[in-house]
C-alpha cells in the first residue's frame, strides 16, 4: 500500500505540492541587469587621478558566460555592448565589436575544453581583459606613452586580481536568480 502523501508528490512533483515555482522574469533578467549595472559604474562619484576602475560590465559578461555557457545568446553582445557604450564614454561601436568578440572567444574555447577548471577560466577571462582594455586604449586615440602603459597595466592587474570575487558574485547571483518564489494562482 503506497502512502498517499507519497503518491500525491509522485504525481504532482515536490514543487507544485508547496506552491513554489521559479520566476521567469527573475531568472533571464539577472544577467542582463546585473552586467548592465556593471556597465553603469562609470558613472559613479569617484575621484581618481587614474583610470583605476575595471570595465565591471564586462567583467559580468565574461564571468556570465564562463559560469553560465548557454544563458546569454550568442547575439548578446551587441546591445550589451551599446549599452556600455552609452555608458562608459567610449567610441560608440567600440564596446559592440569588443563585447561580440570576445563572446565568440569564449564560445570557441567552450567548444574547444569542455570541461574547464577555475585556472583555465581565470587565464580565458585574464587574455580577454587583456584584450578589452588594449582594444579600449586604442579605440580612444590616447598616445601611447609610458605612463599610459603604465596605467592601462596597473588596470589590468586589478581586473584580473578581482575576477575571482566577480565571478563568485555571478555564481551567488545565479543562486538567487534560480531560487523558488511563491506562485500565485
Amino acid at each position: 500500500m503506497i502512502d498517499p502523501v507519497v503518491a500525491r508528490l509522485r504525481t504532482n512533483g515536490p514543487a507544485r505540492s508547496i506552491n513554489r515555482t521559479q520566476s521567469p522574469v527573475r531568472a533571464l533578467g539577472v544577467p542582463w541587469g546585473t552586467i548592465m549595472l556593471g556597465s553603469l559604474t562609470p558613472w559613479m562619484p569617484i575621484i581618481a587621478p587614474a583610470p583605476i576602475l575595471p570595465p565591471l560590465g564586462f567583467m559580468m559578461l565574461i564571468a556570465w558566460r564562463l559560469g553560465r555557457p548557454n544563458l546569454l545568446p550568442l547575439w548578446a553582445g551587441f546591445p550589451l555592448g551599446l549599452f556600455d557604450d552609452l555608458f562608459s564614454g567610449q567610441p560608440l561601436g567600440s564596446g559592440i565589436l569588443l563585447f561580440s568578440l570576445s563572446l565568440i572567444a569564449i564560445d570557441l574555447i567552450e567548444i574547444r575544453f569542455p570541461w574547464r577548471s577555475f585556472w583555465l577560466d581565470w587565464l580565458s577571462a585574464g587574455t580577454l581583459l587583456l584584450i578589452y582594455l588594449a582594444g579600449t586604449t586604442l579605440f580612444t586615440r590616447v598616445p601611447l606613452t609610458d605612463l599610459q602603459v603604465q596605467l592601462v597595466g596597473s588596470q589590468l592587474l586589478f581586473c584580473v586580481v578581482l575576477f575571482p570575487i566577480i565571478a563568485r558574485t555571478t555564481a551567488l547571483l545565479d543562486r538567487l536568480r534560480l531560487q523558488r518564489v511563491r506562485r500565485l494562482d
